[in-house]
């Protein structure tokens, strides 16, 4: 079957190849006239072949596609722009939107029968996470998260809108918890002879601010924000889970390795990744599946930027560390994080 498909995706391809040289060579090398024009007509007619042959093989993919389940993988913290706003900018994650797009065009692809979630992320931030979560809920099929090395926080706030959740045996699954944080800099500013001179309207507007001592009430409102994130995080899992509030809570916040994850129900069931190839092939009612990767596109300037950035993270992750720096969200100084 796999075979005969790509037989015709080849044919596809071809035809709409010899089409659109055809047509680029009756545009670009018969209408005009002299030696130059003929030259640039023949130079336009292999270009107006090579699109050509993407669309067609984008045709073909879409008509006799060879596939039926789409992954797609969330790696590295999980944030709005991948890392790049961080100092330094730090690489390894995808933004949380390339994600969502990946999955919506999955769910388009009509040959994409079911959803393979592959995750190897400690967390990140809160709307992006559920951003992720949000698009793998509204595919319209089976969703399977699977845990590989890393499946925490924000990574099981996804993972538990799935519709089952596997994970390997040394799999880290859990940390349903939220922490926010601030680096309190007003013993060095003292030091420094600095002073923090508030002009702010709203009594809370700078509860955050590292220069200045934070007050009870002002303590008490951040924390109240992460309760309020922690009791999100906690329904989304009693939701998405066959799991108790109670149960969901009594984890504390933990991590825990995938034997144990199983046994208190974080995961369904311990499998390598070809083993849940196998389950969705039952789920599916097909001998076996193929597997395809949809991943986002980028252009060379973006794959430049993403080099750049590794170099400028490696090295100054250390003096930025030093400093408090990281990829996080923040509300006026105060930063929130599933993590």
């Amino acid at each position: 079957m796999a075979d005969s498909l790509r037989v015709v995706q080849g044919l596809v391809v071809l035809v709409g190849v010899a089409v659109t040289v055809a047509l680029g060579w009756v545009l670009f090398v018969e209408v005009p006239e002299g030696n130059l024009a003929r030259l640039l007509g023949v130079v336009l007619a292999v270009l107006a072949g090579v699109v050509g042959a993407r669309g067609a093989g984008s045709l073909a993919s879409r008509w006799a596609a060879s596939y039926d389940v789409a992954e797609v993988a969330v790696e590295g913290p999980i944030t709005r722009d991948g890392g790049g706003g961080s100092i330094p900018p730090r690489p390894g994650g995808t933004p949380a939107d390339d994600i969502v797009e990946q999955i919506e065009s999955a769910d388009e692809d009509s040959s994409a029968r079911a959803l393979l979630l592959r995750l190897n992320t400690p967390g990140g931030e809160v709307v992006p996470s559920d951003d992720i979560r949000l698009a793998a809920e509204r595919f319209d099929g089976p969703t399977v998260a699977y845990a590989t090395d890393v499946c925490a926080s924000g990574g099981y706030w996804i993972a538990s809108g799935c519709d089952a959740i596997y994970a390997r045996e040394g799999s880290i699954v859990g940390s349903i918890g939220v922490i926010g944080s601030r680096v309190n800099a007003k013993g060095m500013a003292d030091k420094l002879g600095l002073e923090y001179e508030r002009l702010a309207a709203g009594k809370y507007k700078d509860a955050g601010q590292s220069l200045k001592e934070m007050s009870e009430e002002e303590r008490e409102y951040l924390q109240g924000i992460i309760d309020g994130y922690y009791d999100e995080f906690v329904e989304r899992v009693t939701d998405g889970r066959d799991l108790s509030d109670e149960q969901v809570r009594d984890t504390e916040a933990r991590v825990y390795l995938g034997d144990d994850a199983a046994s208190i129900g974080l995961v369904d069931e311990l499998a390598t990744k070809k083993q849940i190839e196998d389950r969705l092939a039952d789920d599916l009612n097909v001998e076996e599946v193929t597997v395809e990767e949809f991943t986002p596109e980028r252009n060379l300037m973006e794959r430049l930027r993403g080099g750049s950035q590794a170099v400028a993270y490696a090295f100054g992750a250390g003096v930025a560390s030093a400093l408090g720096g990281d990829d996080r969200g923040d509300v006026d100084g105060f930063e929130f994080r599933l993590r």
